[in-house]
């Protein structure tokens, strides 16, 4: 997970894609007690600095209908994980609660506060900076979130990711189009992931359309148009919005 451009002492989790632990500089993601060590610890790290629940956590660890015995079985997983991070990591009795010795990057954390700057860039015409940031939000959120994680409380991470990685697909299209030249391609291959990923977000169909337009293919932006068209008749019974309109406009023109 650390490369040699870390700082040695670094703490960084990674909770999508292959889950990791780094504290100070040291992996500790295989010293956990098994799936309920990493789920215990991912929902900690999420919910952190914030005091938990043992009612909380054994719905995490067992959902609805906990077995008779979970109580004490969780007593014993918080004892091997702290053993595994350290009491100055994992706090508290009857209830508890994280804290990761500084500076902690956890990947959800760094993708939500990229895209949130992404979208600042693209509103202040920082093209270079949104296109740089909304890379960064799309990796982490691409990647699925604690596969091994079941319940609402991961379904409710799962929503928010996917709708992050969306929005940073719509901020990369948005930067690659005002860039132009190279980064063009990267406008249409974008808008079409974000279609896939939103069929019936029209922010998606007007940046294909003009993707494909500048890049010479009016035809296709036409027909990306009508395709459109169809789907929000069929699914809303509506017609695309005033600015895709205007935009097909201007491509007959």
């Amino acid at each position: 997970m650390a490369d040699s451009a870390e700082p040695a002492g670094s703490t960084r989790v990674q909770l999508c894609g292959a889950f990791a632990v780094e504290l100070g500089g040291r992996r500790v993601d295989h010293a956990l007690p098994g799936r309920q060590g990493r789920l215990l610890l991912g929902h900690l790290v999420l919910t952190r600095p914030r005091q938990v629940a043992r009612e909380t956590l054994i719905e995490v660890l067992w959902g609805d209908s906990p077995p008779r015995a979970a109580p004490a079985a969780l007593s014993v997983l918080i004892s091997k994980v702290r053993a595994v991070v350290g009491p100055d990591v994992l706090r508290g009795r009857g209830t508890l609660s994280l804290r990761l010795p500084d500076p902690a990057h956890v990947d959800v954390e760094v993708a939500a506060s990229a895209l949130h700057t992404a979208e600042s860039a693209v509103a202040l015409g920082e093209w270079r900076r949104a296109w740089t940031l909304s890379l960064t939000a799309q990796f982490v959120a691409r990647r699925p979130f604690l596969p091994e994680a079941e319940g609402p409380w991961a379904e409710s991470w799962r929503r928010r990711l996917a709708d992050m990685h969306v929005r940073a697909l719509e901020c990369y299209a948005t930067a690659c189009l005002e860039l132009g030249g190279p980064e063009l391609p990267g406008a249409e291959r974008a808008a079409k992931d974000l279609l896939e990923a939103a069929p019936l977000r029209e922010t998606g169909h007007l940046l294909l359309m003009r993707a494909l337009a500048v890049r010479g293919n009016v035809a296709e932006a036409l027909a990306a148009y009508e395709r459109l068209r169809a789907v929000l008749r069929e699914e809303l019974g509506v017609d695309p919005c005033r600015e895709v309109q205007d935009a097909y406009t201007e491509l007959l023109g």
